[in-house]
């Protein structure tokens, strides 16, 4: 059981040595989604569930996020969640075997929006039917988050980026990224880790950190363009 993250197009050949990749919708047509699923790949649709890099619009606020400049929003703005739940809803029709909520790690930016937040995973769960759900992090909403997605991801669960490329966290962040592991154990869904390394030695500890958690890992670099 492996896992990838790609956010370019094509190499549709690599995607299909995975069972399940993290694909942007517009990258992917109808066919490309249908030949990957007759290769027996389980591709998730990417979805921002907290900022919204698109033109803007009124659930918007004034602050962005400093590593991708997507405006943060909202969440409980209705025109909102109508947003996200037909970005949802194109993507199934596209082809997409589920979805992939991203941005859910507001609990310190935005933590008056954490119950917004579950109410826009619990109508995409409603909504979705048995569409696969795949998380990330989304630790606040913990131990709810268990009973309306399929799969949890642990983004930079053993790295970071720095300056000069990527680096292992410093000791006592991974040790709280372990206490986080096994609670997330504790649910009953599938778990897995994402990171980013430059070095064969870097990715090679990550992958071997995350198993010992029981999470199958990917590892890549920021902008998620290798495959």
């Amino acid at each position: 059981m492996t896992i990838a993250f790609y956010y370019g197009d094509g190499k549709l050949s690599a995607l299909a040595r995975h069972s399940t990749v993290v694909l942007q919708a517009g990258f992917y047509s109808p066919d490309e989604l249908a030949w990957l699923a007759d290769q027996g790949v389980r591709t998730l649709c990417y979805l921002s569930l907290t900022e919204d890099v698109g033109p803007p619009a009124e659930w918007q606020r004034d602050k962005r996020c400093p590593d991708w400049g997507g405006a943060y929003v909202h969440v409980g703005s209705p025109l909102w969640q109508a947003h996200v739940l037909e970005q949802a809803a194109a993507g199934l029709r596209r082809g997409f075997a589920g979805l992939f909520l991203d941005t859910l790690n507001i609990e310190f930016t935005y933590p008056e929006d954490l119950p917004h937040l579950w109410q826009l995973v619990s109508t995409l769960r409603e909504a979705s039917g048995s569409a696969y759900i795949l998380a990330n992090r989304g630790f606040g909403l913990l131990p709810q988050l268990g009973s309306a997605v399929d799969g949890v991801l642990f983004e930079s669960f053993s790295a970071r980026w720095v300056a000069d490329g990527y680096d292992r966290w410093p000791q006592a962040t991974l040790d709280v990224h372990a206490e986080y592991a096994l609670k997330l154990a504790e649910l009953g869904v599938e778990i897995y880790a994402l990171d980013y390394a430059d070095t064969p030695e870097l990715e090679e500890w990550a992958v071997k950190r995350a198993a010992e958690y029981g999470m199958p890992c990917f590892v890549s670099d920021k902008a998620l363009s290798r495959i």
